[in-house]
């Protein structure tokens, strides 16, 4: 899907993207350049996967903060958008503080160690608003990506579909409440996996292995639900599927995947529901002010 709609904000300074794992760093990229900006691209060291050709580039340490602080301040960054995975936490031997977050260090490694993935990216965001730059949200580059209400194709899911939906919107809500994951999974009515720190593809991994080794039913399909936290800054980590997370659907024999519409984002989505079509999977943005009945 082009994103459309991401109106030129240049005139308040220069955008840097900070890029993890994924495809969506390059969206945003892409948009920017769109709408007329020149942003930078901090690709994390071991984490970012995309390819930034044409774009100013420059690979950080996740910890460096004393790197990114002069990265932003060298490159007349007044504003910051945080996208894509982080797989690994920094230890204590990657933490390179600024001079103003010497005080900071023991609390900052203690979030790291302890503190869930909404914990980290709220650190995170207050440690880059230290630096003088201003934190904004994906969805504020590319509005586009934005998941809308109701099936994305032409596959609608059934009613045992829909109670699968209900189903795993409860179990996802109190996941997000405790700062674990985004997704789950229900097939038949019952919850079989929640989404922990492997991540969503890897969890469907897991249930697709689950199906062929008979702990979960052959005749069953079942849905896959990804939901912001209840607690979600909308500036960091919006839920987010592309073709890979189809692929994996399918593979673990699912009959579809239910994201919150307007607060998860949706990559490439003419080529996501070409391939939801083809392979007869429903893709819908869910309402939760209609519990979870927006299918």
């Amino acid at each position: 899907m082009e994103p459309t709609g991401a109106p030129s904000q240049a005139h308040e300074g220069r955008l840097a993207i900070i890029a993890g794992r994924g495809q969506l760093p390059v969206y945003l990229a892409e948009a920017a350049r769109d709408a007329g900006e020149d942003p930078l691209i901090l690709a994390l060291a071991n984490e970012a996967d995309g390819r930034f050709d044409g774009f100013e580039t420059i690979h950080v340490g996740v910890g460096d903060l004393a790197q990114i602080q002069t990265r932003l301040r060298d490159g007349g960054i007044a504003r910051v958008v945080m996208s894509g995975g982080v797989a690994r936490r920094p230890d204590l031997r990657d933490i390179k503080p600024t001079f103003k977050t010497l005080i900071k260090v023991p609390s900052v490694v203690r979030t790291l160690m302890s503190g869930g993935d909404d914990t980290v990216l709220q650190m995170v965001i207050k440690l880059i608003e230290a630096m003088g730059c201003r934190v904004i949200g994906a969805h504020q580059i590319a509005p586009g990506l934005l998941a809308r209400t109701g099936p994305l194709g032409r596959t609608r899911p059934g009613d045992d579909d829909r109670r699968d939906i209900e189903k795993a919107v409860e179990a996802a809500q109190l996941l997000g409440r405790l700062d674990i994951g985004q997704g789950a999974v229900s097939v038949g009515g019952r919850v079989v996996a929640l989404e922990g720190v492997e991540g969503t593809d890897q969890m469907l991994l897991r249930v697709a292995e689950l199906r062929k080794a008979g702990r979960i039913s052959a005749r069953r399909r079942g849905v896959l639900v990804k939901l912001s936290k209840p607690q979600q800054d909308m500036r960091a980590d919006l839920p987010t599927i592309g073709l890979s997370t189809l692929e994996n659907a399918k593979a673990a024999g699912l009959a579809g995947i239910a994201v919150e519409a307007g607060r998860a984002l949706v990559l490439d989505e003419a080529a996501l529901v070409a391939a939801a079509d083809a392979a007869g999977l429903f893709v819908v943005g869910i309402d939760l002010e209609l519990d979870g009945r927006g299918a």
